[in-house]
């Protein structure tokens, strides 16, 4: 992420010549296809991260209430949420934040998710609205998938895999040469005008989002569809055997996610459930108390589950109670208490307790990284990253505009930085490549694919040659 150009003067020797003009090919190539991944995912970035801010993930935060002496039995909340959707089946609880908040019910009808926000302290049904319709839901799709299914996870994996070619043959181009400092790259040369204004604001501001970069990219291809789900959370998906013999269910964590809605923990998500209806598990609610909402919510806060938690209702006859917190789903600002309990529906017994400790250091990486990625930490976090996706915005930009300015007026082709006509190996130049495609498959198929078409098709077929070049 850096100029994409310096003039050959600032290079001495042909070798290093050469091998400057490759990397600039290269990220040239590649910023021509990841720019507009990156303004895609930046913006949508934006828009969800501030979603969240101001209404709530979930929606919760568009009702307050004005704090009362006392807090109604939750089951007293549920039957107004109940009440509110004829022949509907409520199936998550999620409590308040903070005094003022209101409670959330998630309630099933004809296959259709409606939250309801309920008065916690009076019981009066605030407002209602279907789950997932929202602002941040749309922005959610398009970040994930571009709303086109696995084609486009599987698009988006590739541009992030050419986003870590981008960065790394960026951070070449940057490194000062013929004696210059760093203060001249790691400061704006603010005194140029024209493309060397550009250049020297996306160099600077290139170099500084360099890092950031690297983790958005790399906890963002974490969830993906083949580097993530089939390989890294495959290898790091925490064991269920852990859970001293319980009974497991056929599904799996995912199950608990909703409309292809991250909401489960990565280290979790392909973990098996446990089941209800045994005799196995830790002591949970009293044996003098029936298994219902209200002792599992008294449970939940015995635990230690304060403030705001979710709890997933059981579902069907081996179903259980689900109550947990991760950072991932705004419950917290701190990923070190993300925790995950499940309840056996008919004996009220622990049959799994999962907490930020018993992640393995991939599941523990994630669990900040994600949390980290989506601005769940704090102020200081919802500033960053809203600092970081403009930059990236502007990067994406500045890349186009530079190109534009470089190329001469009506020409007809890309203008890409010419190849030099012979070079020895560059050894650095390709492990990085080898790099790549060996940690990111997709990628690494699209870069060898596209190796191959040029040195067969488009270096022998000179109106391609010509317009590609």
């Amino acid at each position: 992420m850096t100029s994409l150009a310096q003039s050959s003067q600032n290079t001495s020797k042909p070798a290093d010549r050469g091998f400057y003009f490759t990397a600039w090919r290269w990220h040239f190539y590649a910023g021509l296809f990841v720019a507009p991944f990156l303004l895609m995912l930046a913006t949508t970035g934006l828009v969800m991260l501030w979603s969240s801010v101001l209404v709530g993930r979930d929606g919760e935060k568009l009702y307050s209430v004005t704090p009362a002496s006392s807090v109604l039995p939750v089951s007293d909340q549920a039957t107004a949420a109940f009440l509110s959707v004829p022949g509907g089946q409520i199936v998550q609880y999620i409590a308040p934040r903070t005094p003022e908040g209101s409670a959330i019910f998630r309630v099933k009808a004809d296959g259709k998710d409606t939250m309801i926000a309920v008065d916690p302290y009076r019981g009066e049904v605030l407002g209602q609205w279907e789950r997932r319709s929202a602002l941040y839901d749309l922005a959610n799709k398009i970040h994930g998938t571009l709303m086109i299914g696995d084609v486009g996870d599987r698009l988006i994996e590739i541009a992030a895999g050419f986003g870590v070619v981008l960065i790394v043959t960026g951070l070449y181009l940057w490194w000062p040469r013929e004696g210059k400092g760093l203060a001249t790259v790691l400061i704006p040369q603010f005194a140029g005008r024209g493309r060397q204004l550009w250049k020297t604001l996306h160099q600077t501001i290139g170099f500084y989002v360099a890092a950031i970069l690297l983790v958005f990219l790399v906890s963002g291809l974490t969830w993906a569809g083949v580097w993530g789900e089939k390989m890294t959370q495959a290898w790091s998906t925490f064991p269920a055997e852990k859970w001293d013999n319980v009974p497991l269910s056929d599904v799996t964590h995912a199950s608990l996610n909703h409309n292809g809605v991250k909401e489960v923990p990565w280290t979790l998500e392909q973990t098996p459930m446990p089941a209800s209806g045994s005799s196995q598990g830790k002591p949970g609610v009293p044996e003098s108390r029936a298994v219902n909402l209200d002792s599992i919510v008294a449970l939940a806060r015995s635990l230690g589950f304060e403030q705001r938690f979710q709890l997933a209702f059981p579902n069907g006859e081996t179903g259980v109670w689900t109550i947990s917190r991760d950072t991932m789903s705004n419950d917290s600002a701190n990923p070190l208490s993300d925790r995950t309990v499940h309840i056996d529906q008919y004996t009220g017994k622990i049959l799994a307790d999962v907490a930020f400790g018993d992640y393995g250091a991939a599941g523990k990486a994630m669990a900040v990284g994600i949390a980290f990625h989506e601005g769940d930490m704090g102020v200081w976090n919802v500033a960053l990253v809203t600092v970081f996706c403009l930059s990236v915005i502007f990067l994406s930009v500045s890349g186009l505009v530079m190109w534009w300015k470089r190329r001469p007026t009506n020409a007809r082709r890309l203008f890409a930085p010419a190849a030099p006509a012979s070079m020895a190996l560059w050894k650095t130049g390709s492990i990085v490549m080898l790099g790549v495609s060996l940690l990111f498959p997709l990628t690494g198929l699209v870069l060898v694919g596209v190796l191959i078409i040029d040195f067969l098709i488009i270096r022998h077929v000179k109106p391609m040659k010509r317009a590609l070049s």
